[in-house]
């Protein structure tokens, strides 16, 4: 019994140790492929590398002649290679000053990178540039010789082609052509301007008055050379001319004109007239959009005299203003008909005149009128 006992423990043990044999031979059988190809790798790689680092520079790499070595294109002879810390000592079993290298038709030399401190120097890159080739097309010669002044497709000195400011337009303006209706007493008004010239300079007519009873009571006309001094606002230097009740009056002029910050229309000129006479007219506007058509425009208007004119009932200082608000519908951009209220009233010395001659110094008119543009 003792004897069957142990020869059972024995085989049990075999067959263990067999087991044990069979796993190690099929993981050997297993990792021997992968175990070659990474020595076959790093001893590529270590080929490969031209700097090491401050721990394994001065390492020798025995067994590996680059004598026998033919690379073409590639100088190993102007490579610097050096560590961040101290130069890299030589490197037993690399000889470089034996290889051969032999030209190649692409020229690719690498001696121009210089790999000490990490840098590479551009300097020595040549880039793409130098002259054109030799069956390099002409540029200017895509028109096949003709150009905009001659050949048969010239359009001739008067036709030739203008950049949008070169061009001189015109342009027509009535702001106020109005019915005005204050105590009884019926008027008509008219204030405008029109324009001819380029974007930089042009020449200006303004023109602003009042008729009643078919007489001409007050107006005043302005030819006036206009220069944009910036996007928005032009200066204006010219003439002005008074004419209606008492004496006409001529003036020099000189103001600007243009649009605000928040949209404000502004108009603001000086005059010098004869014999020390001096005058100052503000006005500005503003369109309110209560839609895309309904616009309602506030509007309002100073005169300031530097010196007193009895001939034509005129005060010094601040002489008369005109506050009103005007609801305007435009049909089209260039046609807007409208209706307002305004407040009329003289100042100073020139409401004394106008108390001396019978009149009410302010009064409030009702107006309904017509703008447009062409």
């Amino acid at each position: 019994m003792n004897a069957t006992h142990d020869n059972k423990r024995i085989l049990a043990m075999n067959r263990r140790l067999k087991k044990k044999f069979l796993v190690v031979a099929i993981a050997t059988t297993g990792f021997t492929p992968i175990f070659a190809h990474a020595q076959a790798y790093d001893a590529h790689s270590a080929h490969a590398a031209t700097t090491a680092s401050p721990a394994t520079a001065g390492t020798s790499m025995p067994g590996m002649d680059h004598s026998k070595m033919n690379m073409p294109g590639m100088d190993h002879g102007a490579m610097n290679a050096t560590s961040p810390s101290k130069t890299s000592g030589p490197m037993p079993g690399m000889n470089h000053g034996e290889n051969q290298a032999k030209p190649s038709t692409q020229k690719s030399d690498m001696g121009a990178m210089s790999q000490g401190g990490g840098e590479m120097n551009h300097g020595a890159m040549q880039m793409q540039g130098g002259s054109a080739p030799p069956d390099a097309r002409d540029p200017n010669a895509y028109s096949d010789g003709y150009t905009l002044d001659s050949g048969k497709y010239s359009l001739g000195p008067a036709q030739r082609l203008r950049m949008s400011d070169e061009h001189n337009f015109a342009s027509v303006l009535v702001d106020r052509l109005e019915y005005v209706r204050a105590r009884g007493n019926e008027s008509m008004a008219y204030e405008g301007q029109a324009w001819f010239g380029g974007t930089y300079n042009r020449a200006v007519l303004k023109a602003e008055g009042e008729v009643a009873r078919g007489k001409l009571l007050d107006s005043r006309t302005e030819l006036l050379w206009g220069h944009a001094i910036s996007t928005f606002w032009d200066s204006q230097l010219g003439v002005r001319y008074d004419h209606g009740i008492g004496p006409n009056r001529g003036w020099l002029a000189f103001g600007v004109q243009g649009l605000a910050p928040y949209w404000f229309n502004v108009d603001a000129t000086a005059y010098v007239g004869s014999n020390g006479r001096t005058a100052l007219r503000l006005s500005t506007e503003y369109d309110l959009l209560l839609t895309q058509r309904l616009v309602l425009q506030p509007r309002v208007e100073v005169n300031f005299y530097g010196k007193r004119d009895e001939a034509r009932e005129i005060g010094s200082g601040l002489s008369d203003g005109v506050a009103g608000l005007r609801l305007k519908y435009q049909v089209t951009r260039q046609f807007v008909p409208y209706i307002g209220v305004e407040w009329a009233g003289k100042f100073g010395q020139t409401a004394d005149f106008a108390r001396a001659s019978g009149e009410r110094p302010t009064e409030t008119r009702f107006v309904a009128g017509v703008s447009f543009r062409f």
